[in-house]
């Protein structure tokens, strides 16, 4: 597809067809996030692709008003960046994130992008550390976002 018709036809969609979303559409998808570009090419993001119902469907909770959509979704990427090899790894999440999204539309997969980080959930509980204990995700990783991804 070419770049400029994959921008346009790009769009975030919060329903979807709740059918699994194959390993290898997420092996691309992760492909493709891993070539974004970093500071200093230091390469502070780690993905975590979740497939798994249950989880999906704990993660739907993750943020107050914006991520009821993941119960549904096919799968899920959690984006979260390594604070102490690099200062910016909020903003090359955010890339990486730009590339999940393009990717995600060039193999036919609907996507949106949910913010987490500096989010709360429905109890007032913080979104990002609501993740890291749903996944076990240690220091000095923290969370940016989580993608949605699936059939329409």
């Amino acid at each position: 597809m070419e770049f400029i018709s994959l921008i346009k036809k790009r769009h975030s969609v919060r329903t979807y067809a709740g059918t699994e979303v194959s390993d290898e559409k997420i092996t691309e998808l992760i492909k493709a996030a891993e070539l974004a570009p970093t500071s200093r090419n230091k390469k502070p993001v780690k993905l975590i692709a979740v497939k798994d119902r249950k989880l999906l469907e704990k993660l739907s909770v993750a943020k107050a008003g914006g991520s009821q959509m993941l119960k549904d979704a096919g799968a899920a990427i959690v984006v979260t960046g390594d604070s102490e090899k690099s200062d910016v790894w909020v903003e090359d999440c955010s890339i990486a994130m730009t590339y999940l999204h393009l990717a995600a539309t060039d193999l036919g997969l609907g996507s949106c992008w949910i913010q987490i980080r500096n989010r709360k959930n429905a109890e007032g509980r913080d979104s990002a550390d609501y993740i890291k204990d749903l996944l076990g995700i240690k220091a000095p990783f923290e969370v940016l976002a989580v993608l949605s991804v699936g059939n329409v």
